[in-house]
Formats: C-alpha cells, sequence, structure tokens
C-alpha cells in the first residue's frame, strides 16, 4: 500500500537515502530542505513520486508556514521522520539568542508534529532521529541562557527529542506512535564528516532501519520506544530520559519555548 511520507531534511546524507528507497518502492515522499537548488536537485536524482517543501527549520515561523503547506495540500499523512539535524555550525546562536541545534533538533519536529498530528492517522507513525550521543539536558542552555560546546549541544537536544517522542507516547495511547531512533553512530553523513572529520560507515545501515521503522511490522507496537541501531534492539535511552523528574523539566521548557517564539 502506497503511503505518504515527509523526510525533514532530506536534501543529502541519510534523509535523501531514505527517500531514494521510500520513492523507488513507489511511495509518494514529501522532501524538505531549506535550499531551493538541492530541493530540485534532489527530487531529480529521486525521480518517482516526490514533492520538495522548502522551509528553514532554526525559525519557528517557517516551520509553521511549512506545515500549512502541507496541510494545504494533503489530508493524510502517514509517516513523518523528523530527520533534519544540526551539530556544527560557524553561528550556533540564532538572533533570539537559542542555540540551533536545539531549536532545529528538538523544538522544530516538536511544533511540526504537533501542526501536522491532525492529518496522521492512529495508525501512522513519527519517528524521531535520536542518536548514542545522549545526555541530560540543562535547561538553562535550552532557553539561551547557557552556552555549550557543539558535541554537549547535539547531545543534549537528542536527548530532549528522545525525552518529548516518550511523553508524547504516552499521551496518544491510541497512536499514532511516536518511535525516537538512533540509525547508527558514525554513518558517511555530511554531519559527520563535518563534525568528526571521518568518513564513516554506510548510509544504507541508518536509511534501511527509517525505512524499517516507519513501515516495518516489528515497530508497529513500538510507541514511546527507542530503538538503537549500533547494537540492532530496542533498549532503554540514557537514564536521564527515564527520570520523571528531568522528563517534567524537559517538557515544561520545551512548551514554553515553542509557545513564547512558536
Amino acid at each position: 500500500m502506497t503511503k505518504t511520507i515527509l523526510i525533514t531534511g532530506s536534501t543529502d546524507g541519510i534523509g535523501l537515502l531514505t527517500a531514494q528507497k521510500l520513492a523507488a518502492a513507489g511511495h509518494h515522499v514529501l522532501l524538505h530542505g531549506r535550499s531551493t537548488d538541492k530541493l530540485a536537485a534532489a527530487a531529480a536524482e529521486i525521480g518517482g513520486t516526490v514533492e520538495t517543501f522548502n522551509a528553514d527549520l532554526s525559525d519557528m515561523a517557517a516551520v509553521k508556514a511549512l506545515a500549512a503547506d502541507i496541510r494545504a495540500k494533503h489530508d493524510r499523512l502517514d509517516v513523518l521522520i523528523n530527520n533534519a539535524g544540526v551539530l556544527k555550525t560557524p553561528q550556533p546562536v540564532l538572533e533570539n539568542g537559542h542555540d540551533i541545534r536545539f531549536v532545529v533538533n528538538t523544538f522544530a519536529p516538536y511544533l511540526l508534529t504537533e501542526l501536522l498530528l491532525p492529518i496522521v492517522p492512529k495508525e501512522g507513525r513519527v519517528i524521531n532521529l535520536s542518536s548514542a550521543a545522549q545526555a541530560p539536558v540543562n535547561v538553562d542552555a535550552m532557553l539561551g541562557k547557557t552556552r555549550l560546546s557543539d558535541m554537549d549541544a547535539y547531545a543534549q537536544s537528542k536527548l530532549a527529542i528522545t525525552i518529548w517522542t516518550r511523553a508524547w507516547a504516552r499521551a496518544l495511547p491510541d497512536g499514532p506512535a511516536m518511535i525516537a531512533v538512533n540509525p547508527g553512530s558514525l554513518l558517511a553523513s555530511k554531519m559527520v564528516k563535518e563534525g568528526f572529520g571521518v568518513a564513516g560507515s554506510d548510509l544504507n545501515k541508518g536509511a534501511d532501519i527509517l525505512i524499517d521503522a516507519a513501515l516495518g511490522d516489528r515497530f508497529a507496537d513500538a510507541s514511546g520506544a527507542y530503538f538503537d541501531n549500533d547494537s540492532g534492539t530496542f533498549a532503554d535511552p540514557h537514564s536521564a530520559a527515564l527520570n520523571t523528574a528531568h522528563e517534567g523539566e524537559v517538557m515544561d521548557t520545551i512548551t514554553s519555548v515553542i509557545r513564547q517564539h512558536g
């Protein structure tokens, strides 16, 4: 059965490869990127039934516009893969004082999911890109009051998206499924090359697990779960994600930022 699937950050790396594979399998893929030229190139490379959507996920107004654009064209979205992410960038602090890692990796996917939820069916899935790099979240850093190193900001933003994945899964017991996935450490993506200076391992490992999480039977009842593709198993995320008080603090901070800047 053909599914309509949105993949954020799908103009290169794991997002592009995942889109290629899904389009080749006959699914209707919605590509997202922040460069019109790269989106056009990706669509031409993929072929098949694809649409392109341009938005800068570091801008909450752009996230709102993206959701509105998608909802104007579609009344059903079977799968949302929140893949877009930032590790290193020349300007990590945005004009509003927030760290771009928290904005793109945590806040934007939260807001986009919230706005698209009305068109995601109960049997649909939201796949959130987590990471093996996870660290307890400094809420002052989330609020832009404390500066972090690139890796600390990235690891904390990835724990934060894992935390809200779990919280939303409990709040939506009838679906859609909310699943956090570490697609694999040091895959051959642009982010890994720029962040760690290594070529990385086969991207197919990451793309295949995202497709499995989006469509596979073993993920059908996995809402709230964290899948670690380094070990190839469902696993517990960092222990801080299991701490009720920490989760509550992070969730309160996310919602306050979304309401303030969304």
